[in-house]
């Protein structure tokens, strides 16, 4: 569907990396918008594994050939446009400043890093595939690389049925390189939400978590405890112990022993089982805390990483079947794919017991976070995303990040994120690095496209859905109407040819009585019906029938 296609995402002239400006992605179901999402960070994962091998180990698609433009913010200095080009196995990079000629097309080797996005990062609110696929890739590569001394050693390439069902680890083919680099690729899912929210409520600032917890009416954490177990039954038989290990089951880097040295430093109280190897850390969240844990971790961001590198040891305790066979899907690009989730009681690393204190204390007793809606947990970790990454040149790609949310909420996600205190100030502040980041919004809902420019918004549909086209081609176009500040019933109509802006099933109920001429049949008929604009036409229609 997407063979040929040429998209024009932001014109060079609209550009302005001084303000936050997302783009909004609308369109049908299957009408391409993930897809495309999921080719542009394949693009940027295929320039970024020659460019930083320690960092993106692996692209998925090797068959894949694209040419992709953007603009690169330079602190102090103009936006740089760069341009990329080629196959995964011959990437090609070139730049220009404002008003010069490009330069001579080169390799993308190390030198031309600083040409590339410092991050691309994904969030999915469901179990989309398609945009997951390279940042599953990625994170499964480096999940083995940092468990490589605890997996029984496999050997590389061997056959099963024709296909390959194993694979040298990174560090096979690329033995001088560094230890517990972690992916320019950031896949944030649900398996991720404690991990975001932990790291944001523990060292963002006082604005900051106020922001995060307005509207799910908390005032701030409270308490949380973690959880690490090296030496249970789930992961006791897939380990291979060093003989110099001290260590009877997971072995861990230096790196990873260090993240259970700080979380021994920062925990209230903490309990260690030496048969099981089990640390249990318990926190009771004060300024003391959080205290050690700037003193240790240092940023928002950087407590999530090292929480997430120990979450990534929970690969331990599934199957070695199950991950042959994800590693067999990632290489036949099958997209319905993911390594499953163990239960709690079998995972290396697990944050539970979280609770948080009510913004009226008196009224409850401490909130658990279990207690909170899917809405309230996508809302605070799309928000905790956003403030804890901040840097420039990131590229988010936001894959309906308003789902869950309730209507009242999704009228105000935009401004919300905008709005967002970051570690340097509001997102749109001008002059702000973090407002150089291009981010990417797939929606099917009205309420995103109601707040971004007609500029920034495409409508995505197949060339089939249109009658004048016979071909399954992507066709993608920008509304004939100005989104910004339209109605929800005139984006409907634009967006998804949807009018009048009401379901199908009154809808036919109102068609009939248009068609009847019973006065008493019509009456009826509206009793049944909410205010519309179809109504007020029935009404008419009903009076046009009793004047004769």
């Amino acid at each position: 569907m997407l063979n040929g296609l040429d998209i024009e995402v932001r014109r060079r002239s609209e550009a302005d990396l001084s303000s936050f400006q997302p783009l909004c992605l609308i369109g049908p179901n299957g009408s391409g918008k993930s897809q495309f999402l999921q080719l542009i960070a394949e693009f940027m994962q295929a320039a970024l594994h020659p460019a930083v091998p320690t960092q993106e180990r692996r692209e998925v698609d090797p068959s894949s050939s694209f040419g992709l433009t953007y603009l690169l913010n330079r602190e102090g200095d103009a936006p740089l446009e760069v341009d990329l080009a080629g196959t995964p196995e011959a990437m090609l990079i070139r730049s220009r400043r404002e008003g010069d000629d490009w330069s001579e097309w080169e390799p993308v080797t190390a030198a031309k890093e600083t040409l590339l996005p410092a991050r691309v990062v994904a969030y999915t609110s469901g179990e989309n595939e398609t945009l997951s696929l390279p940042f599953l890739a990625s994170r499964a590569s480096y999940a083995d690389e940092i468990t490589t001394m605890a997996l029984p050693k496999r050997t590389p390439n061997r056959k099963r049925g024709g296909s390959r069902v194993g694979r040298p680890s990174f560090y096979d083919t690329n033995p001088a390189a560094l230890r517990g680099e972690t992916p320019r690729l950031m896949l944030i899912d649900y398996s991720t939400h404690l991990e975001v929210l932990v790291a944001n409520l523990m060292l963002g600032d006082s604005d900051q978590r106020a922001f995060l917890l307005k509207n799910v009416h908390l005032r701030d954490l409270r308490s949380m405890r973690c959880v690490v177990s090296l030496n249970h039954r789930a992961v006791r038989n897939s380990v291979k112990k060093r003989p110099d290990s001290r260590r009877k089951g997971v072995q861990l880097t230096d790196e990873l022993e260090g993240y259970i040295d700080a979380l021994t430093a920062c925990a209230t109280t903490s309990h260690y089982d030496s048969e099981l190897e089990r640390y249990i850390f318990d926190f009771w969240v004060d300024d003391e805390a959080r205290k050690a844990f700037c003193a240790t971790f240092g940023s928002a961001f950087q407590c999530y990483l090292a929480l997430h590198k120990l979450a990534l040891l929970n690969d331990l305790a599934i199957s070695r079947d199950a991950r042959l066979r994800f590693e067999r899907d990632i290489e036949r690009r099958r997209f319905a794919t993911r390594l499953p989730e163990p239960p709690d009681e079998d995972k290396v690393f697990r944050i539970e017991e979280l609770t948080f204190r009510p913004v009226e204390e008196q009224d409850r007793g401490a909130v658990d976070y279990v207690s909170l809606s899917d809405g309230e947990h996508q809302l605070v970790q799309i928000l905790g995303v956003f403030a804890m990454i901040d840097e420039s040149n990131v590229l988010f790609l936001l894959d309906e990040p308003e789902s869950h949310l309730n209507p009242q909420w999704r009228v105000n996600f935009m401004r919300d994120l905008a709005a967002l205190p970051t570690a340097r100030g509001a997102r749109a502040e001008e002059g702000n690095p973090s407002a150089a980041q291009e981010v990417l919004i797939t929606t099917h809902a009205p309420f995103v496209p109601s707040d971004t420019p007609r500029t920034q918004t495409l409508i995505f549909r197949r060339a089939e859905q249109d009658a004048e086209e016979s071909s399954s081609a992507l066709l993608v176009t920008r509304p004939d109407i100005q989104t910004f500040g339209a109605k929800y019933d005139e984006i409907l109509e634009a967006c998804f040819q949807v009018y009048p802006p009401i379901s199908a099933q009154p809808r036919e109920v109102i068609d009939e009585l248009m068609q009847s001429q019973d006065p008493k049949t019509v009456e009826e008929g509206l009793k049944q019906l909410g205010p519309s604009t179809e109504k007020i036409k029935l009404i008419d229609h009903l009076h046009e029938i009793k004047d004769g």
